[in-house]
C-alpha cells in the first residue's frame, strides 16, 4: 500500500489534495467495545449490553462508540503516512467537521483512507496540516467516521 510520505517542508505542497490507502482491515471486537467503555465511563447499553442489544437495537447487536472509532484512526495513520525528513516533531492540535454517517456493528472489519487536504505555512518552522481521514466498514455503502485531524509538524 502507498503511503503519504512527507519528506520535507518543501515536499507539503506538492501532496495536497492526494489520497493513500486504504489501510489493512482491523476487526471491532466486544472486548475492544468494552474497555473503551471503562476507559470512558460510557456504559451506555447499546455499546456494552450484548443481550439487550440483540433484542431492543435496531441494530440487533451491539455498536462501536463513536468516539472509539474516532481513536482508531491513530492507529490506521501510522499505516498512511508518514514523515521521513525535515522536521523534529509532530502534535496532534485537535480534530475538525467529525462525523460518523454509519453505524459500527461489533464484529465489523473496518479501514481507513486519507488525503492531505491543506497545508499552511506558520511561518515560525511550524506547518499546520490538516488530512482528512475516511472510515470504510467492509460491505458497507457509507463510512463509518469523516473526520479531518489538524497536526502540526515543527522544521528541522
Amino acid at each position: 500500500m502507498e503511503r503519504l510520505e512527507i519528506s520535507g517542508p518543501e515536499a507539503i505542497e506538492g501532496l495536497i489534495g492526494r489520497s493513500v490507502g486504504p489501510t489493512e482491515w482491523r476487526e471491532v471486537t466486544q472486548q475492544m467495545v468494552n474497555r473503551f467503555a471503562e476507559l470512558t465511563g460510557d456504559h451506555q447499553w447499546i455499546h456494552v449490553d450484548v443481550e439487550r442489544a440483540r433484542t431492543e437495537s435496531p441494530f440487533g447487536t451491539t455498536i462501536a462508540h463513536g468516539n472509539l472509532t474516532l481513536s482508531m484512526i491513530d492507529g490506521f495513520r501510522d499505516q498512511l503516512i508518514t514523515v521521513t525528513g525535515g522536521f523534529q516533531l509532530g502534535v496532534n492540535y485537535g480534530w475538525d467537521k467529525v462525523r460518523f454517517p454509519a453505524p459500527v456493528p461489533v464484529g465489523s472489519r473496518l479501514r481507513a483512507l486519507a488525503e492531505l487536504v491543506a497545508s499552511e505555512d506558520l511561518g515560525n518552522g511550524w506547518f499546520h496540516n490538516v488530512t482528512r481521514f475516511t472510515v470504510e466498514i467492509e460491505g458497507g455503502e457509507k463510512p463509518v467516521c469523516v473526520a479531518d485531524s489538524v497536526g502540526r509538524l515543527l522544521a528541522s
